[in-house]
């Protein structure tokens, strides 16, 4: 599960807290010896606490750490925070927490066994663990955590990408009757038997020749259409999406948590902060 500072998470948590700010917090021991401040909080993605930063200033060693936010008690009268028998030992045993890090659950652990009694023999899931599985650490006491974080429900936007369709483009053959017309050419032999001019005339006996047999040769031709197939683009078809963009408007009952106020009797009260319901 992510872990996330509490500035990061909630942005104005000052106003939720009325003002006060539990990063100018100090870390006492129970004996009211100062051992370090509060540099920050983590919490979950669902806005509960679950470790208080801390920057000791025990002895030499200067680190940050992590302080699981059961362990502690918080007085913001005194501006103090008031941790259950954090010894200068688990300090030195505790890992370094840095700003760069990232908290997962090998970290969580190698945090959580310094915490734990010597001798406890725990085997926990890593991929079912949850944070109510050791409520020392991490329940809050109503009587030492008074006052934490009132919940809000706000809508979140998202989005994602659903598939509606989608488009098959393919061929397929159509068949037709084509036709075309090719002029050819044809030879042919024309005979013609006339009357010579001087018929009358006489031939003379030298060239005169008499003959049988073949006199002539004439070769004939004609043209033949030479018709095949081949295949040319008639055209191209081209495929591609375009993005619409719309804008759509969503509509919710959300919820959010408001103080009420309840007294009895002629008290006199302070109220600090905005949104206060108060019911007498």
């Amino acid at each position: 599960m992510p872990l996330y500072k509490l500035e990061d998470f909630d942005p104005n948590y000052r106003d939720t807290f009325a003002g006060d700010d539990i990063k100018a917090l100090d870390l006492y021991t129970e004996g009211k010896e100062k051992i370090g401040s509060v540099a920050d909080a983590l919490v979950d993605p669902e806005g509960r606490f679950r470790y208080l930063v801390i920057n000791t200033g025990i002895a030499s060693l200067g680190k940050k750490i992590l302080l699981p936010i059961g362990l502690s008690h918080i007085d913001y009268n005194q501006k103090r925070v008031y941790a259950d028998g954090l010894s200068k030992a688990q300090v030195e045993r505790l890992p370094e927490y840095k700003d760069s890090i990232t908290v997962d659950y090998d970290y969580e652990e190698q945090v959580r066994n310094v915490y734990r009694p010597e001798g406890r023999d725990v085997n926990y899931n890593r991929d079912e663990y949850n944070y109510q599985q050791e409520p020392s650490f991490y329940n809050l006491n109503d009587q030492s955590h008074q006052t934490l974080k009132l919940y809000e429900e706000r809508l979140v936007a998202s989005k994602t990408r659903v598939k509606t369709g989608e488009v098959s483009v393919g061929k397929h053959i159509e068949t037709e009757t084509a036709r075309v017309s090719v002029p050819i050419e044809k030879e042919r032999v024309v005979i013609e038997r006339v009357t010579p001019t001087t018929s009358e005339a006489v031939v003379d006996s030298r060239e005169l020749k008499f003959q049988e047999g073949e006199v002539a040769r004439i070769e004939l031709y004609e043209e033949t259409p030479d018709i095949h197939k081949e295949a040319f683009v008639r055209e191209e078809v081209r495929v591609r999406k375009v993005v619409d963009k719309e804008t759509v408007e969503a509509e919710e009952t959300i919820r959010r948590e408001e103080l009420d106020i309840d007294t009895q009797g002629d008290l006199r009260v302070n109220e600090s902060g905005s949104n206060l319901n108060k019911s007498v």
